[in-house]
Formats: structure tokens, C-alpha cells, sequence
């Protein structure tokens, strides 16, 4: 056999860590129902009190709403379009997104016991928003937000000087104001 053929084969077999979504509030059965076709399946919980009008009780709630982690080869994924309350295998590029061993672990550790922790969405920004850079090496700039995407088109106007320049920013590093 040859060498890239094994390679292609060792590939395929590989297990990986794939983002799976499913139906809303629905994580809790779909895991059950992963995990009992054998796959292994990782949904992260987090404990939290909830008020109702006339007790709190502390409940479980997925971390990351409508997400579960499937440890599978890419071949066995297509064994999850039959699952009930499956919604879609997160995709990148047009190939099933990859999670590394190190982001479980960390999601892992992030869960333990007595670990406070406060859960940051990414915004979402509109063209012509004002925008104030909170990291990295422009942090304090505001400018105005002219490009969605995965790193943030800004333009930093200075007015008096009727100048623009335009500068690409990661979105966790800026805040609308």
C-alpha cells in the first residue's frame, strides 16, 4: 500500500472532536442518544441557581446553548442525521469543524468545582457603529465599525485632519459603545 494511501486511511479512522448542534433545549436527550449508538459524547454543564416565584433550585444548563461535542471519526458523523432533536454538524470551509483535544480539556477544567467564570459572547457589529478597541496594542481607540466578519474591519477617523485609516481588528478585542 502507499505511503499517502495509509496516511489518507489513518486519517479517516482518526477520532477528532466535532461540533455537533441540535434543537433548542434539546442537548441533554440528543447526548443520551449519541452516546447510546456508542459514540463518545461530551456535553458541557454548568451549575446554576434559578429563581422560580416560589423556591431556587440549582439546575444544569449546556454551557454552549444547542452544542455538544461528538469524539468520532468523520466517516461515523454521518451516523448522526438520524438522531431526533439533531440539528447540524458545525462546518469550516465546507468540511466538519475540528475542536482540539486542548479546547475539551480546557472546557473540562473551566467546569470543575468552585471555578467562578463568566461566559463573554461575541458581539455582532453593523456597519457605521461606534467601536472602542478593550485589547491589544490599540486599546482605548474608538472608530466606526465598516465590515462584519471574522476580524473586524474599523475605520479610525482623526476629522481635524480629514484623515481615515482603516485597520483590521479581532472581534473579541473590540466592544460596541
Amino acid at each position: 500500500m502507499c505511503i499517502f494511501c495509509t496516511s489518507f486511511m489513518e486519517k479517516e479512522n482518526s477520532l477528532n472532536w466535532y461540533v455537533v448542534k441540535t434543537r433548542s433545549r434539546a442537548e441533554a436527550k440528543v447526548a443520551e442518544r449519541i452516546d447510546s449508538k456508542g459514540l463518545h459524547v461530551y456535553l458541557p454543564l454548568q451549575r446554576t441557581i434559578r429563581q422560580w416565584s416560589d423556591r431556587k433550585k440549582k439546575v444544569d444548563v449546556p454551557l454552549i446553548s444547542n452544542t455538544l461535542f461528538v469524539h468520532t471519526n468523520e466517516k461515523s458523523l454521518s451516523l448522526l442525521y438520524d438522531v431526533p432533536g439533531f440539528h447540524s454538524i458545525l462546518h469550516f470551509l465546507g468540511k466538519p469543524a475540528l475542536v482540539r483535544q486542548n479546547e475539551i480539556n480546557n472546557l473540562k477544567l473551566l467546569l470543575q468545582e468552585n471555578v467562578e467564570f463568566e461566559k463573554q459572547e461575541f458581539q455582532e457589529f453593523k456597519k457605521g457603529e461606534k467601536i472602542k478597541v478593550i485589547r491589544g496594542p490599540l486599546q482605548g481607540i474608538i472608530a466606526t465599525s465598516i465590515d462584519e466578519g471574522r476580524t473586524h474591519k474599523l475605520i479610525v477617523e482623526i476629522e481635524s485632519m480629514e484623515q481615515r485609516f482603516i485597520v483590521h481588528v479581532p472581534k473579541s478585542c473590540i466592544r460596541k459603545i
